[in-house]
This record gives structure tokens, C-alpha cells and sequence, in this order.
């Protein structure tokens, strides 16, 4: 199903949060503003692990103990029309697609999957020797991050590490990199276990910016009390829009960036 967005809220506006710290290590970021454009409904029994739009189509991989899966999302039910589970050894992590293939990491197995885009059959496997976390592509080589402040970027051919790159904020590593999302030229990353998502220039790993979004996590956790930690960053090209969702969250939020972050028209 293609997705098709209809406001189910009514616009918030831009919610802006001041970031300081007493670090002169750490620079002064600057905050990118959004306003959350619409909602969609999610599976609240998906531990989302990765969320990807792909020419108007919506994809999800999950991660759970003997259940993991990688399908495609209906928007407007938040459910997997199709869907491809993993053997019950491998916890699902990150998807990305490129070159009409789903790559998908797996947690502690040091294992990836390929996976037909138009079937959803497996197609083969690479190996990796760190853990695997998030996963998205700069239109050539695949990125990864392990939980780390390290992103690998892999061959697609050989899935040799072609090069690394420490992900900063002025000399301050940051830790605990988990969902990727490639957007106009940078790579966001939010930070696991947090309600923020960073923008990270890939020619140096400098952080340039974060996204704060607290407020919708409060809105996910107060209708549905199990909802568990920020994980799902998925970029909409054709409306120049972000999908955020969580673990267990009962619904994916649209986001409109502020002009100065969104792509140029």
C-alpha cells in the first residue's frame, strides 16, 4: 500500500529545545525544529528495529527473542501485510534498501541478511565482526553502527569495513549509535536508551545538530504504558518527511523539519 498522508492531529508547532552543557569540550548545538505533521498507527507488539520508506512503501524489521521479522507495513493499520521471519537463533536489528535489496543486521550473531526486495525471500548472507545496531546507505556503501560511537561503512560486494568514522561532538565521543537514517547528505543516528536523534556529517563524524523528541515519546508511552525506548528513523522523499516510531509504540509520527534542515527542493 502507498503511503498517503491524512492528519489525524492537528500541526503541532515546532518544539525547540536549548542544548548547554557545562563541557567546553561538547560545542553549543544548535536544535533542529520540526512539527509533527500527522500520525500513523503502529503494531504495539513490534520491537522496532528498523524502519525504512521505499518508493511509497513502508518497511519495518523487528527484533525479539525467537520472533524476529522484516516486512512490509500497512499504514493505515500499522500492520505487516508481508513479512519474513528469521530463524529463532537471530534477534533482528536494522534494514536498509539499496540496489533493489533489503539488507538486514542482526544483534550478536555477526550475521546480515539479503533479502529479495519484491519477494522477501533470503537471497544470502555477510558477516561483520562487531555487533550489529542500525543500518542505512549513502546511495554506495552500507553503513552500520554496533552500540558504539563507530560507523562502519562496508562494500556491498566484498561487505569488507572500507573505512570508519568516530562520531564526536567537539572531542566528546558519542556512545550508544543505533538507527540510521541517510538524509540529504547526512546520516542521523538516534541514541539508544534516549529521545534524541543526531545529525552527523559524514566527512568528519562532528555532530551538527539534534532532535529532541521527548514530547513524543511522552505521547507514545501515555496510550500505550508498555511503549519501551526510541528506535525507527525512516525518510520520506516524496514528501520531504521523517517517520519516527519506537519499540512497542502505538503510533509513527510524521515530522516536517525546519526549511534550513530539510533537503533542498
Amino acid at each position: 500500500m502507498k503511503i498517503a498522508y491524512v492528519s489525524l492531529l492537528p500541526v503541532l508547532f515546532v518544539w525547540v529545545v536549548s542544548c548547554s552543557s557545562a563541557n567546553k569540550e561538547k560545542p553549543e548545538l544548535s536544535p533542529i525544529g520540526y512539527s509533527v505533521h500527522s500520525t500513523l498507527p503502529h503494531d504495539i507488539s513490534s520491537f522496532t528495529q528498523g524502519l525504512v520508506v521505499h518508493n511509497g512503501e513502508l518497511y519495518e524489521s523487528t527484533g525479539q527473542e525467537g520472533s524476529s521479522w522484516v516486512g512490509v507495513i500497512d499504514v493505515s493499520t500499522g500492520k505487516a501485510t508481508r513479512k519474513t521471519s528469521l530463524d529463532a537463533q537471530f534477534f533482528g536489528e536494522g534494514i536498509t534498501i539499496l540496489n533493489g535489496k533489503i539488507y538486514q543486521l542482526t544483534w550478536k550473531n555477526k550475521t546480515g541478511f539479503i533479502y529479495n526486495l519484491a519477494t522477501l525471500q533470503k537471497s544470502g548472507s555477510f558477516s561483520y565482526q562487531t555487533e550489529g545496531w542500525g543500518i542505512t546507505h549513502n546511495g554506495k556503501d552500507l553503513i552500520m553502527s554496533d552500540g558504539t560511537s563507530r560507523l562502519y561503512f562496508l562494500d556491498t560486494l566484498s561487505f569488507s569495513v572500507k573505512s570508519t568514522l568516530e562520531v564526536k561532538e567537539g572531542t566528546m565521543p558519542v556512545q550508544y549509535l543505533n538507527e540510521l537514517e541517510w538524509i540529504n547528505g547526512f546520516i542521523y543516528a538516534n541514541l539508544w536508551q534516549t529521545n534524541r536523534i543526531v545529525k552527523i556529517n559524514p566527512d568528519d563524524g562532528q555532530v551538527v545538530g539534534y532532535m529532541d523528541l521527548s514530547l513524543i515519546a511522552d505521547q507514545a508511552l501515555s496510550r500505550n504504558p508498555s511503549a519501551d525506548v526510541l528506535n525507527g528513523i525512516a525518510w520520506h522523499t516524496g514528501t520531504n518527511s521523517m517517520l519516527v516510531t519506537g519499540k512497542y509504540w502505538p503510533n509513527i509520527f510524521v515530522l516536517r523539519l525546519e526549511a534550513t534542515d530539510a533537503p533542498a527542493q
